[in-house]
Parts: structure tokens; sequence; C-alpha cells
């Protein structure tokens, strides 16, 4: 088992019960977690018994007009000194206690499951050593299996499975060819993160709308190092979302992508999302819920539709964007910054 330290960091915003029982499994994991960072959205909503119930938590209280996806994730990683680097939301919750361990060993190669390459190579082979076709790969970043939530719609469930397979592997620059954007795709409901290479190319991008998480692992891999899926890493997450929220989610979505060209230009996700479609589709018909197609094809056409509108954010009048948009104080600030052209 690796001897490196790790810290926990997470934002939360208005949290409830669900910290509770992250922070109660965290502690009963087999790999110790040393610190819990938390930095909190509006102090009126936070519970100070969870300190008491958990000293190693240290929080501090932010306003939600000060929040940020890659910023406010920054800041922690800046005030903690621990090898590894977790970082989880406030309604991830480890399915068992073999979480922490099985992310800390795709650092040093190993795990339960044990990861695979793309050719084959085990995790003993990635982790500060030589890969398939002579490559040398260091992995400086893995991500858990999200498994959904009791409760979670068939939807839901499928599109889990869809993106988070039963397989561990490890993703390099090579598997450009053939996973296309999908290589960069990494969560931080729960991943974990070498600090010191975290901070070698300048962490999670900032300001940053969302997707912080698939942006720096663009980068990571384009640096050349690894990002390992760890499928024997699981939580419970899920999201029962409606058509109307899956619009908004997916303009930020399409907003942070056109806003980093320099990770997702060549990469288009038009081609995942009708994979994803299709396969829910063929489920659906195999479970006998096919009536569930129409609401499926709804769902598509307002993730699609929201998606290509945040591509094209620019073209948009500048209130529209910020009636589209779910971070509305993004964009406040991205006006007073003027680091980005939107209408007014």
């Amino acid at each position: 088992m690796s001897d490196r330290t790790v810290d926990l960091l997470i934002p939360t915003y208005k949290p409830n019960k669900d910290l509770f029982h992250l922070l109660s499994r965290i502690r009963k994991q087999d790999y110790p977690v040393r610190k819990i960072y938390i930095v909190n959205t509006d102090e009126q909503y936070w519970d100070p018994s969870l300190e008491e119930e958990f000293p190693e938590v240290i929080v501090e209280h932010i306003r939600e007009d000060s929040f940020d996806h890659g910023g406010t994730r920054h800041k922690m990683a800046e005030r903690s000194d621990a090898d590894l680097l977790l970082f989880m939301t406030q309604d991830a919750l480890p399915a068992d206690a073999h979480l922490v361990g099985n992310l800390a060993a795709c650092f040093d190669g190993g795990g339960e499951s044990g990861l695979r390459g793309n050719q084959g190579a085990d995790s003993a082979d990635f982790a500060d050593g030589a890969g398939p076709l002579g490559r040398t790969v260091r992995v400086a970043a893995a991500y858990a299996r999200q498994l959904p939530k009791r409760g979670a719609g068939a939807l839901e469930q499928i599109s889990r499975a869809f993106n988070y397979p039963e397989e561990s592997r490890v993703k390099t620059r090579e598997d450009l060819g053939t996973l296309g954007i999908k290589t960069y795709f990494c969560s931080d409901v729960c991943a974990m993160y070498d600090r010191a290479v975290y901070m070698e190319l300048g962490g999670f991008p900032r300001p940053v709308i969302f997707n912080e998480d698939m942006i720096f692992a663009g980068r990571l891999i384009q640096a050349g190092y690894g990002v390992a899926y760890a499928a024997d890493a699981r939580v419970r997450h899920s999201h029962n979302y409606s058509a109307p929220q899956q619009f908004h989610r997916n303009f930020d979505i399409g907003v942070s992508q056109a806003q980093h060209p320099e990770v997702f230009g060549n990469l288009p996700s038009e081609g995942e999302g009708v994979r994803l479609v299709k396969t829910c589709a063929q489920d659906l018909r195999r479970r006998k819920k096919g009536y569930l197609v129409v609401p499926l094809f709804w769902q598509s056409a307002c993730k699609f539709a929201g998606y290509w509108l945040g591509k094209h954010y620019r073209m948009l009048p500048g209130p529209a964007v910020r009636s589209i948009s779910q971070n509305r104080f993004y964009w406040e600030k991205e006006n007073r910054s003027r680091k980005y052209s939107v209408n007014s």
C-alpha cells in the first residue's frame, strides 16, 4: 500500500445529510485521509456541529459570487501539502471502505482490479514506468467509478454505465485516435491528483464556468501524463435532471469547450453524444422500457441544443447568455474583467 499522504477537498453549497454520510464513510476508509478541506458557499447554510463531529475538517466560508469551479478548488489545493489531492462533491458517497486506497494505488501501480492500459499493460507498467510501445507514462490523475444512487431513473442508470464501465484503464495521448474526447474524460465528483504535477502544470483553469476537471485532464495528457479510470474505486452519485436542467447544464459545457480550444478544438463531442443516445435506446428496449425512448430523445435534444448554443455563445446577446447559463455570477465577473467578448 502507498505511503503517500492524502487530503480530501470538497466545495459545498447548502450541504445536507449527504455531507455527513460522506465524511462518516471517509473516516472508515482503509487508507487514511489526513485532513479535510471544505470551502463552503454561504455560511448561513452551514451546520457547525459537523466541525465538532469531524475535527479533521478545516472549513472556510465564501460568498456565492466568489465561487469558481476551478479557482475555488485551486485555492484548497494551495492550502494542502499532501502528496495526493482527493476532490469530491458533497453528494458523492463512497460505496465501500476501499475508495481512497484504490485511487491511491493508481499512482503506484496495482489496485484491486488492476488497471489496464490501451494495449493490455497493467497499472504497474503505467505508474512511473514504461508502457506499451516503449512509452514512459506517469499517472497524474485518477477518477472513480460512479454508480447510480437508489431511486435513479432508467436513463440515469444507463448513462452512468455508459460513462463509467466495469473495466479500469489508463488513458494517454495515444488514445486520442480511438477514444477521441473521451480520452480527456475525468470527473471531480471523485478524482485524485498528484499534487506535484498539479502544481507543475498550474492547476485547474480559473476562472472557468464548468468542466475544470476535463480541461485539466486534457492538459495532463497533452503533457505526456496518464489519467487513470479506477473502476474498483466506487462512489454512489447520480441526478435525475429534467430536460430543461440538461439544457442549461450543457450550455455551460459548450461554453467551457468554446473557451478552451487548446484542449477541445480538434475533438468534437457530438459523436460521443450520438453513441450515448443509441446505447440508451438499445438498453431501454432490452429492459422492455421502450416507452422511455421518447423522453430520451427529448432530453437528448435539449442537451444538444444547450451544448450547441454554448459552443456558439459569442453569437448570442449578453442577456440571453446569462439567462441560459446555470452560473450567472460567472458572467457578472466576466463582464467586469472583459476577458471574453459577450454582446450586451
